[in-house]
Formats: structure tokens, sequence, C-alpha cells
């Protein structure tokens, strides 16, 4: 009835499958990318806010942006069930160490994500009290820039860690060049 109005019908989106081969009642792929798929559409981000970036992401969790379409609906507040670090807002030297000891918690494979400016460089707080960047202390994926960054960007910056987590090899982490960036931050 709708189709004769001029109204046309949506179609609920379904996930695309990765490339492989398919018949009668079999799909079949390769392992790398079907833990690409699944890590991509089910990360777990823990928040941590310590500003006003964190009221900008309760913007993105709202109705009107929906973050949870992006397979991101349950929010984890314990480091050892989330396996996305959303670092938002001003973080303070102090705070650095907890900061550490939060990422050091999360379960492998684990992303990290920079929203602000204060996150990313320290924003106008050039004082001795206010970490420049938390890439000082833990290694950052994604950085999404901004005063503080509208939800389209922050909506980006996570389609971007999907990204990651879709095509991340299975062993990336036991990698040379992976090795060499936790030895920077003194990370074991």
């Amino acid at each position: 009835m709708s189709e004769e109005r001029g109204i046309e019908r949506l179609k609920p989106t379904i996930v695309a499958p990765p490339e492989g081969h398919s018949g009668s009642g079999f799909f079949a792929t390769r392992m790398d990318q079907a833990v690409g798929l699944a890590r991509k559409n089910s990360l777990w981000p823990l928040p941590f806010a310590t500003s006003c970036c964190g009221i900008e992401f309760m913007s993105v969790m709202s109705s009107h942006y929906d973050l949870s379409r992006f397979g991101m609906e349950r929010l984890s507040f314990s480091p050892r069930q989330s396996d996305l670090l959303m670092v938002m807002g001003t973080i303070a030297k102090k705070m650095a160490p907890v900061l550490r000891t939060v990422y050091m918690q999360m379960a492998e494979p684990k992303w990290v994500l920079s929203m602000g400016a204060c996150a990313c460089t320290g924003g106008i707080f050039d004082t001795y009290s206010v970490l420049q960047g938390i890439d000082r202390v833990i290694p950052v994926d994604v950085y999404i820039p901004g005063c503080p960054p509208r939800p389209e960007q922050i909506i980006d910056g996570i389609l971007k860690i999907q990204d990651l987590a879709a095509n991340e090899s299975l062993r990336r982490r036991y990698s040379k060049e992976y090795q060499d960036l936790m030895t920077k931050y003194a990370i074991d």
C-alpha cells in the first residue's frame, strides 16, 4: 500500500559479509576476515571523560545521533570488559598513571581514541599540571580534533576505529613495530 503512494519501504540494513565462497546452505571465508567482522561490529567502549568532551559524547549516544547503530550500544565502565578506550577531555599529569593503569587492565585487542584538543595535545592548557597529549603515556590509534568535536567527527573517528578492528591482522600485536611501540611507552 505504501509503495502505491510513492513511499518506498526501507529494507533493514545488514552487514555485508566478508569475501568468501557461498553456496546452498554454506559460506566459507578466511578466519581473520570473520574475526574482523565480529570485532568491528561489537566494540565495547570505555568512556574516560573528564570535561566538556564527555558532554558532547553524551549527545552522540542520544537518539538523534544514535551511536548504537554502529554496534556500540553497550558502554562498559570496566576496563576488563572493554576493548575501546575513549579518552575525552583534559588529563592532568596526576591522572596520567590512572589512565595508564586503565589501559593496562584492558584485554587485547584494544584500541584508543583520543577525543578533543585537550586529550590530543593539551589544548589551551599549556601549563605544568596538564598532560600535553595522552600519547605520552599510552598509544593512540585515532585522534579526533576539536574543542569540543562535533558529533559527526566523533562518529567518523569511531568508523575509523571500526576499520582498524576489521582489518587488523590477528598477529599485528606480535609484530616488531608494535612491540617497539610498547617498549617506547614502557608497557610490557
